[in-house]
């Protein structure tokens, strides 16, 4: 449709200018987070550059909804300065069909956020997290301590004293095993275990178990049966925003089994995918108000933008404060923003001049 054609060639270039701005704002505010360290470390400007290279492609992920917003409010509030919706209207046109383009947009844009982090944003912001911990000398260690795990649906509970990674070795280990029904089998002390390849081999372990109704005592006994892999202690290290979806699916799994919290992760999981449909719904809300501004066009779709902006952002951190803090289920606190902001989009839609 012609109608379709020209309000999508006056949307993009507006689109492309907001993105721009959004997205170097972004950068410039990442880099004087870290100027005075990397001044402090010395850090050179190409290393700099490095990491705002790296950088780009999440600022681009972040920047991609409030443009989406601020373009078509800017668009439309334009149009109705201009008095050409005007004639759209009276051509019969309803507004709902001449915004049509605008929601499929939207749309596409909400699909091809969700493949461009998980292809593209994941892998740069691990390398860039990595190359600023390496500038600003700042150590991930991959050893533990006081940790406590549950293996084989909470039959077994291992608690360890030190995990020493690099030489895969278990430090001050107590073994606890239960049956179904979660009674004490046997408890396992050993100063030391060794991770050889496929099992963890116990040094001098003392084990107490139950027998004919009582507590016997070995120090002797050779078993393989422990094989919960080295990971297993070291997975609440991981970074689930470094993860691609299937990787971070699976980190849920693990974390469930290996009886760690998980719930933080589980929420990082479903907020990726509530994260990638918010295109879709500032173009609900940038369309109930673009037309609603027909003096000072830029600045009030830049401030309405803005305030949305704001709001939309304000309300998802503190409900995903409250789901990582176990107040709501992790999928409540991924979704509950941007259905509450459909919501409200829809009812602005309603009331908006046609």
């Amino acid at each position: 449709m012609i109608l379709d054609k020209y309000l999508v060639k006056q949307f993009f270039p507006v689109f492309l200018v907001a993105v721009a701005m959004f997205m170097m704002l972004l950068s410039l505010i990442d880099l004087f987070a870290h100027l005075v360290r990397y001044l402090t470390y010395e850090v050179s400007a190409r290393d700099i550059l490095r990491v705002s290279l790296y950088y780009l492609p999440k600022s681009f992920s972040f920047a991609l909804p409030v443009s989406l917003l601020f373009a078509v409010a800017y668009t439309l509030g334009d149009l109705y300065a201009y008095n050409e919706l005007t004639s759209v209207f009276c051509s019969g046109i309803p507004f709902r069909r001449f915004s049509l383009s605008l929601l499929v947009i939207g749309l596409s844009a909400s699909v091809f956020s969700f493949f461009f982090d998980d292809i593209v944003v994941i892998p740069t912001l691990k390398m860039k997290n990595d190359l600023s911990r390496i500038l600003l000398h700042e150590s991930q260690p991959e050893n533990r301590a006081d940790i406590v795990i549950k293996a084989r649906d909470g039959r077994l509970i291992y608690a360890v004293d030190y995990f020493d990674h690099e030489a895969g070795v278990l430090n001050g280990l107590i073994i606890i095993e239960q049956d179904e029904r979660g009674r004490l089998v046997s408890l396992t002390r050993a100063p030391r275990a060794q991770w050889t390849g496929t099992y963890w081999q116990l040094v001098n372990p003392a084990i107490y178990s139950w027998g004919e109704g009582f507590m016997q005592y070995s120090t002797s006994g050779y078993s393989d049966e422990y094989r919960e892999q080295p990971d297993t202690f070291r997975r609440n290290m991981v970074n689930v925003e470094e993860l691609k979806v299937r990787d971070a699916r699976l980190l849920v799994q693990d974390l469930k089994t290996a009886g760690l919290p998980y719930v933080s992760a589980l929420a990082h999981y479903h907020h990726r995918f509530s994260f990638a449909s918010v295109s879709f719904v500032v173009i609900i809300l940038s369309i109930s108000m673009g037309g609603r501004f027909k003096k000072n066009v830029l600045l009030m779709s830049l401030l309405s933008s803005l305030v949305a902006a704001v709001v939309f952002y304000v309300t998802e951190m503190l409900s995903m404060m409250m789901a990582h803090s176990g107040y709501i289920a992790p999928i409540t606190g991924a979704w509950f923003p941007v259905l509450l902001f459909v919501a409200i989009g829809l009812f602005f839609l309603r009331t908006a001049k046609t």
